[in-house]
């Protein structure tokens, strides 16, 4: 093969060559959109359902989630969460009463609210979902991360029985948030790391 076949490479058509590549590559990225301001912010899915039924729990009361925020109740109007802000609590009586108290009270459950009423004593409900031994969880820190109560519990306002109908306790539920809001999701997150005595280990 004759070498006059090809132009010989000099210094000057190397350099000149790198140079238009580095201009289609420049121009190539000017045309990308910008992660912060282009592209489709990632949608974050509720908790799923859980796989297996779980019934809903006997509670004292029968009461509808549907029914009272049909009425206009908001969560927050019978679920506060106090310090240090683990779990949410349940209405005091009072609270109840506060709005029955002007309705009739012949039926069985409000004649049963008026007696837990004037015992003085709470409503034993029964909690539906309970945190798994072993966690560290709170309410509050996921209420001021701006997490909605219907993102882990479902649209109750559809919901006449409250049952754990949602996987919430499940690890793969927890990761699967963390990672999509961009949340620290290390174990020590949510597992306190044992200490040496409750490993069984002498203390030196």
């Amino acid at each position: 093969m004759n070498s006059s076949t090809f132009p010989r490479l000099t210094k000057s058509s190397a350099v000149g060559g790198t140079s238009i590549l580095c201009t289609l590559l420049l121009a190539c990225l000017a045309g990308m959109p910008s992660t912060a301001e282009e592209l489709p912010a990632v949608a974050v899915a509720a908790v799923p359902d859980n796989i297996a039924p779980h019934p809903a729990p006997d509670q004292p009361l029968p009461f509808s989630h549907k029914t009272h925020l049909a009425s206009g109740l908001v969560c927050q109007t019978c679920h506060v969460n106090p310090d240090p802000g683990i779990l949410m609590t349940y209405p005091a009586t009072d609270t109840c009463m506060s709005c029955h108290r002007a309705m009739a009270m012949e039926t069985p459950a409000l004649l049963n609210l008026r007696e837990f009423s004037e015992s003085g004593q709470p409503i034993p409900w029964v909690r539906v979902y309970a945190i798994t031994p072993g966690v560290t969880w709170s309410h509050r820190a996921h209420v001021d991360a701006g997490t909605q109560c219907e993102t882990c519990h479902g649209d109750l306002s559809q919901v006449e029985t409250v049952s754990e109908s949602k996987a919430i306790r499940a690890m793969a539920s927890c990761i699967g948030c963390h990672q999509a809001r961009e949340a620290v999701a290390e174990c020590v997150t949510c597992h306190a790391w044992p200490t040496d005595q409750e490993l069984g280990f002498e203390q030196n």
